[in-house]
C-alpha cells in the first residue's frame, strides 16, 4: 500500500502519501492507521518521522490520535471546532487563560469521578505509563508535556463519553500552551507530579469522589502556577518598557 520513503523530508512525504490514500478512498473516516512501529518499518522510516507525520496530519484535521486506542482518519470537525477555540482564547487574551481555567474546572473533575467509575484496565495503563514518563522526564519540557497531556486524554477517554473525549481533544493545543508556560515555574512540574500521582491513586481504587478532588486540587496548583507565569511575564515587560530603545547614536 505504501512506498518506501527515500527523501530527506521524510514526514512530508509520508504525509502526501497517507493523503492520496484518502483522496482515493482507500482510508475512509474511521479507519486506523497501523501503529507508530507498524508504519514506521512499511515506510522504512524512523518512528521520530512518523510523529511527525502524524501530528502534520493532525494539524490539517486529517486524522485524529486518541491516547490508548490509536490514530484514526476524521472528517475535519474536530480540528475545525479545535482552531476556533485556540482562536477565540487567543483573541480574549489576556482573559483567555482565565477562560480556559473556568472550563477545566467545570469539565475535568467530574470526567475524573466518571473515569474512577468506568475506566478499563488498557485505561489504566495509559495513565499509569504517562506517569511514569514524567518522573523520567524530569526537567525536560518535551517528553513531560506531551505524558502530562496523555494523562488527561486517558482520564477523559476513560470516562466513556465520546463527546467529552471530543471536547478536550479540542482544547488540547490550548493545554499545551498552558503547560509550557507553567513548566518553566520553579517547583511547578513536581507539584504537578504530585497530583497526578494522587489523580492516579483515586483511580486504582476505583474511588470518584476521591478523584473529583483530587482533580480540583491538581486545578487549583495549576490556576496557581499560571498566575506566577503571567506575574513573572508581565514584570519581564515592564522592566524592558524602562530599560527603552537602545539608541543608534554613539556616545563622545
Amino acid at each position: 500500500m505504501y512506498k518506501v520513503v527515500r527523501t530527506s523530508r521524510l514526514y512530508e512525504q509520508i504525509v502526501q502519501q497517507i493523503e492520496e490514500s484518502i483522496l482515493k478512498g482507500t482510508l475512509k473516516t474511521g479507519d486506523q492507521l497501523p501503529a507508530e512501529r507498524d508504519l514506521a518499518q512499511r515506510f522504512g522510516v524512523s518512528r521520530t518521522a512518523v510523529r511527525e507525520a502524524v501530528k502534520a496530519l493532525r494539524e490539517k484535521g486529517l486524522v485524529e490520535a486518541y491516547s490508548g486506542r490509536g490514530t484514526f482518519i476524521t472528517d475535519g470537525t474536530s480540528q475545525a471546532v479545535r482552531q476556533s477555540l485556540d482562536l477565540m482564547v487567543k483573541i480574549g487574551q489576556p482573559e483567555g487563560s482565565q477562560y480556559l481555567a473556568e472550563l477545566r474546572a467545570i469539565l475535568e473533575p467530574e470526567i475524573a469521578a466518571l473515569a474512577a467509575a468506568r475506566a478499563q484496565e488498557s485505561d489504566m495503563a495509559t495513565m499509569r505509563e504517562a506517569v511514569a514518563v514524567m518522573d523520567r522526564a524530569g526537567r525536560d519540557p518535551d517528553p513531560y508535556i506531551e505524558a502530562d497531556l496523555d494523562f488527561h486524554l486517558a482520564l477523559a477517554e476513560a470516562a466513556a463519553n465520546p463527546l467529552i473525549l471530543s471536547l478536550i481533544d479540542s482544547i488540547v493545543g490550548l493545554l499545551r500552551e498552558q503547560r509550557m508556560r507553567i513548566f518553566k515555574v520553579e517547583g511547578g512540574p513536581e507539584r504537578g507530579q504530585f497530583h497526578h500521582k494522587r489523580i492516579l491513586e483515586a483511580m486504582e481504587q476505583r474511588d470518584p469522589e476521591k478523584a473529583r478532588d483530587a482533580m480540583r486540587a491538581h486545578l487549583d496548583q495549576v490556576r496557581e502556577d499560571s498566575q506566577v507565569s503571567s506575574s513573572k511575564l508581565s514584570a519581564g515587560k515592564v522592566s524592558s518598557a524602562k530599560i527603552g530603545p537602545v539608541s543608534s547614536r554613539q556616545t563622545s
